[in-house]
């Protein structure tokens, strides 16, 4: 989402690199770009000028001039002044009286009953058991969709044929206790518009049951019309917490970065993907790294350590340091890549230059899959032993994996490359390998 700010940032911050001591004019001409940058990327006016205002205070003096380099003293000032505007993360504590209540309000299309869900099995792997339910009486099959996403990751769901969305919460409520159920996850009703009939419903079941979090789903890409509807949801229920949706769309991404300075209520989740593991607990740090260009290499170990096989990538790794890893092994490992999601979101969470793509998403990922359809046309015999194979082989693989003789030489000559890249890496520690990829 914030590929083109996460540009444009980075094209302004190389300039006033180039700068060495810098200058009150030079300061003030890399924020008003800035500022250019935000507002194009849909942050809301006020934020941007209070943001700008806050960097000028503190980068227009002392603070920078005195600096040993004044470049990277400025960068520090907007990183620090982006996570202000963020907002700390708030706690995310299921406490009191079992089962906890979690309301998800929202518009229709705003990604709600998938955002229910994505919860609903974090939770789950956490320990908790979960029960959704399905709090829309008046949509006709509103209870489909809640149902078929909770069969994929086996979590019952309440569903009612009552007219009163108070009334099912409540016979779920009772259902609940009697099944040991520890956390019920409700998807409520919608509108497509924000209306006065919604919101009594909405502050009905609010009142009348103990709900420990009212969770609000915005879309991402909405930009500030997000913004707009989180302001009257606010108006007419206690929102404890933002579950910000669709935030791997192809959008400016301003709204993320305003609706906390705006509305005041926290950003507490972020939905990353289609895929039901595609939810993050809100980190302004995190994401004010994504936005400038510095990575998530944080965000990328904790998709390894849950989706990997760490036996498995352990085992390729001791192969690699002795020169053993085979083509086969280097297709397990794109298997094992492909798990992680899609490619275009794993190279936004790397640092630096690495991030700055020389190919698009789109191809990376039709090389991915190329790659493997070639290695899954050699025999048993020749995935180990690639010496063997001579150009009757390559054109036989390439004819049986549907490409092309210089795609599987394309294929062989980087698999090589990188069994001396990887070896040599194998050999270093971790200190030296962080520092080579910044």
């Amino acid at each position: 989402m914030f590929e083109g700010l996460a540009d444009r940032l980075n094209q302004i911050f190389k300039e006033v690199r180039r700068k060495g001591k810098l200058s009150t004019k030079d300061v003030e001409s890399a924020l008003h770009d800035i500022r250019i940058a935000l507002l194009e990327a849909d942050v809301n006016y006020i934020v941007v000028k209070d943001f700008i205002q806050a960097v000028r205070n503190r980068a227009v003096g002392i603070q920078v001039s005195q600096a040993l380099n004044p470049a990277q003293q400025v960068i520090k000032i907007v990183y620090e002044e982006l996570i202000s505007i963020l907002g700390e993360p708030v706690q995310f504590a299921l406490k009191g009286e079992k089962p906890r209540v979690l309301l998800f309000v929202g518009l229709q299309g705003s990604g709600k009953t998938t955002a229910a869900s994505k919860l609903a099995r974090f939770l789950q792997l956490q320990g908790e058991r979960v029960m959704l339910v399905a709090a829309d009486p008046y949509r006709p099959a509103a209870d489909l969709q809640l149902i078929r996403l909770a069969e994929k990751i086996n979590i019952p769901v309440f569903s009612s044929e009552a007219t009163n969305a108070t009334s099912i919460v409540c016979k779920a409520i009772e259902k609940a206790r009697k099944n040991g159920t520890t956390v019920l996850v409700v998807d409520s009703a919608g509108r497509s518009q924000l209306d006065n009939k919604l919101m009594q419903e909405l502050s009905t079941i609010a009142n009348e049951i103990k709900v420990t979090e009212t969770l609000l789903v915005v879309d991402g890409m909405t930009g500030q019309e997000a913004v707009k509807i989180a302001e009257g949801f606010k108006s007419a229920l206690p929102i404890s917490g933002l579950f910000i949706s669709k935030m791997d769309g192809d959008a400016r991404g301003g709204a993320a970065i305003s609706i906390r300075k705006v509305t005041g209520i926290p950003i507490q989740w972020i939905g990353t993907g289609e895929t039901i593991d595609a939810i993050e607990y809100f980190n302004p740090r995190r994401l004010a790294d994504r936005i400038l260009g510095m990575g998530d290499v944080l965000g990328l170990i904790e998709k390894a350590e849950a989706n990997l096989d760490q036996k498995q990538t352990s085992e390729q790794l001791e192969k690699l340091k002795k020169g053993k890893f085979t083509l086969e092994d280097y297709a397990e490992q794109m298997q094992q890549v492909k798990k992680m999601g899609s490619v275009s979101q794993l190279l936004e969470m790397l640092p630096g230059t690495l991030s700055r793509k020389t190919i698009s998403s789109e191809e990376a990922e039709k090389k991915l899959i190329k790659s493997l359809s070639i290695i899954q046309s050699m025999t048993l015999r020749e995935r180990p032993n690639p010496d063997l194979l001579n150009a009757n082989r390559r054109r036989r693989i390439a004819t049986g994996s549907g490409n092309e003789v210089q795609d599987v030489n394309r294929l062989i000559k980087e698999f090589k490359s990188m069994q001396v890249l990887l070896k040599i890496f194998g050999k270093l520690d971790k200190k030296t390998i962080m520092s080579l990829l910044r």
